[in-house]
């Protein structure tokens, strides 16, 4: 009895064993398939990209350079074997000196350490404080990303360094005030050259100078030069908006005192022209008649004249007195009071 209880013990510590050996192989199997199935996941998560419309992508298997892509979705080969940077290429960058914008997402549009940057000596062993931006693009991707291992940086370097020398080479006059433009376009064009010489793939737009301040002792001196500047600038302008008004006005004037004298000198020869021309008539008619010319000529006189004369006496030659003539002159005569006549010169002689 004793021997059939151990023979059964053994049977149900088989079945057991077999139990436990099935489950675990089971649940390997199980475990296989789900990590099989995580790692096809997870390559397939990884396999595909997306580049932006402003950008490219430079693709590399296993860190060497295999091709350019445009925008848009597309694959690689995941787990680390082909990798993909994205350069924005259409999109103009910019580094800040002397200052930084807040919340810029270019690691290196602005410097830590602002101020020593900016703080510069002028060629009149002056300083100068001097802010300025920079603005790029990528123009040449394989360059900036394969040429130079930091060419954001680099460009940081060669930025400085050309505007220190162009500052340098400037009194503090010229930096804060006259020659700002200058100066703009002379580092640009140095920086420009450096670019191209050192193979950034960058290819510099503009250069232009924000604040440039004089040191604190005598920043109110400059101020005080600037706005006379800004004065002077503004009588000039209203000086020439004065003269713009007034000239062409007067040059009208000129020429319409010109053309008035121009008229009158043309109407005073014309009636010049025509008296001769009358006269000459009139003396040829004279020449063949002169009592009857004359005598027209009198009486044309007389017609003329005596209508312009107010108070008339008309004197007979053959008489000694004077012949009165009343209402020669239309004048209303008053019936109340008779008019006296005029006394009769040499009354007493005989007729």
């Amino acid at each position: 009895m004793k021997f059939l209880a151990n023979k059964s013990q053994l049977e149900d510590a088989d079945q057991s064993s077999l139990v436990t050996w099935l489950s675990k192989r089971i649940g390997s199997l199980f475990s296989g398939s789900a990590i099989l199935l995580l790692i096809i996941a997870m390559g397939l998560w990884m396999s595909w990209y997306t580049v932006p419309s402003d950008s490219v992508g430079m693709v590399q298997r296993f860190g060497k350079y295999i091709s350019e892509v445009p925008s848009g979705l597309h694959f690689k080969i995941p787990f680390g074997v082909d990798t993909v940077t994205i350069l924005p290429v259409k999109r103009q960058l910019k580094q800040e000196f002397g200052f930084g914008t807040v919340g810029a997402t270019n690691a290196d549009q602005y410097s830590n350490e602002p101020q020593i940057e900016s703080s510069m000596v002028t060629g009149d062993l002056n300083a100068a404080s001097v802010e300025w931006v920079v603005q790029y693009r990528i123009t040449e991707p394989q360059q900036y990303l394969f040429q130079i291992r930091e060419p954001s940086s680099t460009l940081r370097d060669v930025s400085e360094s050309v505007m220190r020398e162009v500052v340098g080479d400037r009194t503090v006059d010229e930096v804060i005030t006259i020659g700002r433009q200058e100066i703009e376009v002379e580092a640009l064009r140095r920086m420009q050259v450096l670019a191209k010489r050192y193979d950034l793939g960058i290819g510099i737009d503009q250069v232009q100078l924000k604040n440039v301040n004089p040191p604190d002792p005598v920043r109110e001196s400059f101020n005080e030069v600037n706005q006379a500047q800004q004065e002077k600038e503004r009588l000039i302008n209203e000086a020439r908006r004065d003269y713009n008004k007034v000239i062409p006005l007067v040059e009208g004037q000129k020429d319409q005192r010109i053309r008035e004298a121009e008229g009158y000198k043309l109407k005073r020869v014309n009636e010049a022209e025509g008296d001769v021309a009358r006269f000459n008539a009139v003396f040829a008619q004279y020449q063949k008649a002169p009592a009857v010319t004359k005598q027209r000529l009198y009486l044309e006189t007389m017609q003329a004249v005596l209508p312009n004369v107010q108070n008339k006496i008309i004197v007979d030659s053959e008489m000694q007195g004077l012949l009165p003539l009343l209402n020669l002159t239309k004048t209303p005569v008053n019936r109340t009071t008779p008019a006296a006549a005029p006394p009769m010169p040499n009354q007493g002689a005989a007729p």
